[in-house]
Protein backbone atom coordinates (compact mmCIF):
# COMPACT_ATOMS: atom_id res chain seq x y z
CA UNK A 1 0.00 0.00 0.00
CA UNK A 2 1.59 3.36 -1.13
CA UNK A 3 -0.49 6.76 -0.58
CA UNK A 4 0.12 10.95 -0.83
CA UNK A 5 -2.02 13.00 0.83
CA UNK A 6 -2.03 17.13 1.14
CA UNK A 7 -4.18 19.55 2.97
CA UNK A 8 -4.47 23.43 2.07
CA UNK A 9 -6.08 26.19 3.45
CA UNK A 10 -7.42 27.46 0.11
CA UNK A 11 -7.42 31.09 -1.34
CA UNK A 12 -10.48 32.67 0.56
CA UNK A 13 -10.47 30.95 3.82
CA UNK A 14 -7.60 32.14 7.21
CA UNK A 15 -7.60 29.01 8.56
CA UNK A 16 -7.89 25.52 7.88
CA UNK A 17 -10.31 23.62 9.72
CA UNK A 18 -9.74 20.57 7.80
CA UNK A 19 -7.10 17.54 9.03
CA UNK A 20 -6.52 14.42 8.20
CA UNK A 21 -5.01 11.33 9.89
CA UNK A 22 -3.03 8.36 8.49
CA UNK A 23 -2.28 5.39 10.58
CA UNK A 24 -1.19 2.53 8.49
CA UNK A 25 -0.10 0.24 11.73
CA UNK A 26 -4.14 -0.27 11.68
CA UNK A 27 -5.53 0.27 8.21
CA UNK A 28 -6.40 4.19 9.04
CA UNK A 29 -6.74 7.02 6.36
CA UNK A 30 -9.15 9.69 7.53
CA UNK A 31 -10.36 13.45 6.23
CA UNK A 32 -12.47 15.78 8.27
CA UNK A 33 -14.18 18.86 7.37
CA UNK A 34 -14.55 21.18 10.71
CA UNK A 35 -17.12 23.49 11.32
CA UNK A 36 -17.74 26.50 13.90
CA UNK A 37 -17.21 30.11 14.59
CA UNK A 38 -13.50 31.43 16.33
CA UNK A 39 -11.46 28.15 15.00
CA UNK A 40 -13.87 25.73 16.54
CA UNK A 41 -14.07 23.78 13.45
CA UNK A 42 -10.41 23.24 13.25
CA UNK A 43 -10.79 21.67 17.27
CA UNK A 44 -13.97 19.63 16.21
CA UNK A 45 -11.85 17.85 13.10
CA UNK A 46 -8.88 17.01 14.99
CA UNK A 47 -11.00 16.39 18.05
CA UNK A 48 -12.23 13.55 14.97
CA UNK A 49 -9.29 12.09 13.92
CA UNK A 50 -7.26 11.64 17.23
CA UNK A 51 -10.63 9.83 19.00
CA UNK A 52 -10.89 8.01 16.07
CA UNK A 53 -7.59 6.44 15.83
CA UNK A 54 -7.68 5.96 19.55
CA UNK A 55 -10.86 4.17 20.20
CA UNK A 56 -10.68 2.46 16.50
CA UNK A 57 -7.36 0.42 17.41
CA UNK A 58 -8.80 -0.29 20.80
CA UNK A 59 -11.37 -1.87 19.30
CA UNK A 60 -9.49 -3.26 16.57
CA UNK A 61 -7.03 -4.82 19.24
CA UNK A 62 -9.89 -6.60 21.14
CA UNK A 63 -10.51 -8.21 18.05
CA UNK A 64 -14.13 -6.67 17.22
CA UNK A 65 -15.64 -6.56 13.78
CA UNK A 66 -13.71 -4.16 11.28
CA UNK A 67 -16.75 -2.28 10.18
CA UNK A 68 -19.16 -2.01 13.26
CA UNK A 69 -15.23 -0.99 15.34
CA UNK A 70 -15.28 1.36 12.71
CA UNK A 71 -18.92 3.09 13.22
CA UNK A 72 -18.77 2.76 17.03
CA UNK A 73 -15.29 4.52 16.89
CA UNK A 74 -16.99 7.28 15.19
CA UNK A 75 -20.06 7.49 16.95
CA UNK A 76 -17.86 7.73 20.14
CA UNK A 77 -15.62 10.58 18.84
CA UNK A 78 -19.01 12.37 17.71
CA UNK A 79 -20.73 11.97 21.43
CA UNK A 80 -17.21 13.38 23.09
CA UNK A 81 -17.08 15.92 20.13
CA UNK A 82 -20.71 17.19 21.07
CA UNK A 83 -20.05 16.80 24.97
CA UNK A 84 -17.23 18.74 24.48
CA UNK A 85 -19.18 21.49 22.61
CA UNK A 86 -21.23 22.11 25.75
CA UNK A 87 -18.67 22.61 28.23
CA UNK A 88 -16.39 25.44 26.33
CA UNK A 89 -18.69 28.45 25.32
CA UNK A 90 -16.61 29.42 22.38
CA UNK A 91 -16.76 26.03 20.99
CA UNK A 92 -20.94 25.68 21.37
CA UNK A 93 -22.22 24.58 17.66
CA UNK A 94 -19.23 22.65 16.73
CA UNK A 95 -19.02 19.78 13.91
CA UNK A 96 -17.51 17.99 11.41
CA UNK A 97 -17.41 15.65 8.38
CA UNK A 98 -15.47 12.48 8.48
CA UNK A 99 -14.83 10.00 5.62
CA UNK A 100 -12.67 6.99 7.18
CA UNK A 101 -11.48 4.37 5.20
CA UNK A 102 -10.30 0.81 7.40
CA UNK A 103 -8.02 -1.51 5.40
CA UNK A 104 -7.73 -5.29 6.09
CA UNK A 105 -6.48 -6.77 3.38
CA UNK A 106 -8.27 -6.59 0.38
CA UNK A 107 -11.38 -5.29 2.46
CA UNK A 108 -11.87 -1.71 2.70
CA UNK A 109 -14.49 -0.42 5.25
CA UNK A 110 -15.76 3.09 4.86
CA UNK A 111 -17.34 5.14 7.97
CA UNK A 112 -18.64 8.26 6.32
CA UNK A 113 -20.72 11.42 8.07
CA UNK A 114 -21.17 14.60 6.33
CA UNK A 115 -20.16 15.64 2.72
CA UNK A 116 -16.39 14.54 2.63
CA UNK A 117 -15.86 11.67 0.00
CA UNK A 118 -14.50 8.76 -1.14
CA UNK A 119 -13.93 7.46 -4.78
CA UNK A 120 -12.63 4.47 -6.09
CA UNK A 121 -10.91 3.91 -9.38
CA UNK A 122 -10.23 0.94 -11.08
CA UNK A 123 -9.79 -0.06 -14.84
CA UNK A 124 -9.72 3.77 -16.17
CA UNK A 125 -13.30 4.54 -14.41
CA UNK A 126 -14.22 6.15 -11.37
CA UNK A 127 -16.91 5.41 -8.96
CA UNK A 128 -18.15 7.94 -6.16
CA UNK A 129 -18.55 5.07 -3.28
CA UNK A 130 -20.01 7.56 -0.52
CA UNK A 131 -23.57 9.83 -0.99
CA UNK A 132 -23.09 13.22 0.54
CA UNK A 133 -25.33 13.92 3.66
CA UNK A 134 -26.72 17.73 1.91
CA UNK A 135 -29.31 19.64 1.00
CA UNK A 136 -28.62 19.67 -2.36
CA UNK A 137 -28.42 15.67 -2.51
CA UNK A 138 -31.44 15.22 -1.00
CA UNK A 139 -33.07 17.85 -3.45
CA UNK A 140 -30.67 15.61 -6.49
CA UNK A 141 -32.86 12.12 -4.86
CA UNK A 142 -36.19 13.90 -4.76
CA UNK A 143 -35.71 14.75 -8.34
CA UNK A 144 -35.52 18.27 -7.59
CA UNK A 145 -32.40 19.40 -9.24
CA UNK A 146 -29.63 17.33 -11.45
CA UNK A 147 -26.19 16.13 -10.17
CA UNK A 148 -25.08 18.92 -12.66
CA UNK A 149 -27.08 21.37 -10.81
CA UNK A 150 -25.79 20.58 -7.18
CA UNK A 151 -22.26 21.07 -8.31
CA UNK A 152 -23.07 24.52 -8.38
CA UNK A 153 -25.78 25.31 -5.78
CA UNK A 154 -25.39 28.14 -3.89
CA UNK A 155 -26.57 25.76 -0.84
CA UNK A 156 -24.57 23.06 -1.64
CA UNK A 157 -22.58 23.37 1.91
CA UNK A 158 -25.51 22.54 3.68
CA UNK A 159 -25.60 19.40 5.86
CA UNK A 160 -28.14 17.41 7.05
CA UNK A 161 -25.88 15.16 9.28
CA UNK A 162 -21.92 15.80 11.00
CA UNK A 163 -20.49 14.74 13.87
CA UNK A 164 -20.62 16.84 17.26
CA UNK A 165 -23.85 18.45 16.56
CA UNK A 166 -25.92 15.28 18.71
CA UNK A 167 -25.77 12.80 21.14
CA UNK A 168 -26.80 10.15 18.92
CA UNK A 169 -25.67 9.72 15.09
CA UNK A 170 -26.21 7.93 12.28
CA UNK A 171 -23.01 6.71 10.13
CA UNK A 172 -23.13 5.29 6.74
CA UNK A 173 -20.62 2.36 6.55
CA UNK A 174 -19.33 0.62 2.81
CA UNK A 175 -17.35 -2.28 2.40
CA UNK A 176 -15.67 -2.86 -1.07
CA UNK A 177 -12.64 -5.54 -2.09
CA UNK A 178 -9.88 -3.74 -3.37
CA UNK A 179 -7.43 -5.12 -5.69
CA UNK A 180 -4.03 -4.58 -7.05
CA UNK A 181 -3.93 -1.26 -9.14
CA UNK A 182 -6.82 0.10 -7.22
CA UNK A 183 -6.54 3.41 -6.03
CA UNK A 184 -8.69 5.10 -3.49
CA UNK A 185 -9.21 8.80 -2.99
CA UNK A 186 -10.49 10.42 0.24
CA UNK A 187 -11.06 13.40 0.40
CA UNK A 188 -12.99 16.63 1.93
CA UNK A 189 -15.74 19.03 -0.12
CA UNK A 190 -12.75 21.82 -0.71
CA UNK A 191 -11.78 19.46 -3.86
CA UNK A 192 -15.01 18.49 -4.72
CA UNK A 193 -16.88 21.34 -4.81
CA UNK A 194 -13.94 22.75 -7.96
CA UNK A 195 -13.49 19.38 -9.53
CA UNK A 196 -16.19 17.06 -11.10
CA UNK A 197 -15.71 13.07 -11.19
CA UNK A 198 -14.44 13.15 -14.21
CA UNK A 199 -11.57 15.76 -13.86
CA UNK A 200 -10.25 13.80 -10.98
CA UNK A 201 -9.96 10.83 -12.78
CA UNK A 202 -8.28 12.65 -15.39
CA UNK A 203 -6.14 14.29 -13.65
CA UNK A 204 -5.11 11.09 -11.39
CA UNK A 205 -4.54 9.41 -14.81
CA UNK A 206 -2.27 12.10 -16.56
CA UNK A 207 0.22 11.99 -13.36
CA UNK A 208 3.38 9.53 -13.29
CA UNK A 209 2.86 8.83 -9.39
CA UNK A 210 0.62 9.31 -6.86
CA UNK A 211 2.81 12.53 -5.73
CA UNK A 212 2.52 14.05 -8.62
CA UNK A 213 -1.17 13.83 -9.17
CA UNK A 214 -1.75 15.07 -5.51
CA UNK A 215 -0.09 18.14 -6.76
CA UNK A 216 -2.46 18.19 -9.90
CA UNK A 217 -5.37 17.97 -7.79
CA UNK A 218 -4.85 20.66 -5.16
CA UNK A 219 -3.42 22.64 -7.99
CA UNK A 220 -6.52 22.86 -10.38
CA UNK A 221 -8.67 23.39 -7.22
CA UNK A 222 -6.83 26.42 -6.13
CA UNK A 223 -6.51 27.38 -9.79
CA UNK A 224 -10.34 27.07 -10.00
CA UNK A 225 -10.51 29.66 -7.15
CA UNK A 226 -9.61 27.52 -3.58
CA UNK A 227 -12.84 28.42 -1.94
CA UNK A 228 -12.07 26.16 0.75
CA UNK A 229 -9.98 24.08 3.05
CA UNK A 230 -8.94 21.63 1.03
CA UNK A 231 -7.57 17.96 1.83
CA UNK A 232 -7.01 14.60 0.16
CA UNK A 233 -5.49 11.07 0.59
CA UNK A 234 -4.87 9.36 -2.66
CA UNK A 235 -4.25 5.51 -2.12
CA UNK A 236 -2.77 2.83 -4.11
CA UNK A 237 -3.35 -0.64 -3.83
Amino acid sequence: MRWAQATDTGLVRSSNEDGLRVAPEIGLFAVADGMGGHQAGEVASKMALELLEYELGRRLDKGENPGQALVDSIKSAGRSIYERSLQVPHLAGMGTTITACLKRGFDFYIGQVGDSRAYLLRDGGINQLTEDHSLVQELVKMGGITAEEAFSHPRRNVLTRAMGIGLSLEVDLFHILVTPGDLVLVCTDGLTRHLLSWELLLAISAAPDLDEAVKSLLGQALGRGGEDNITLILLEV
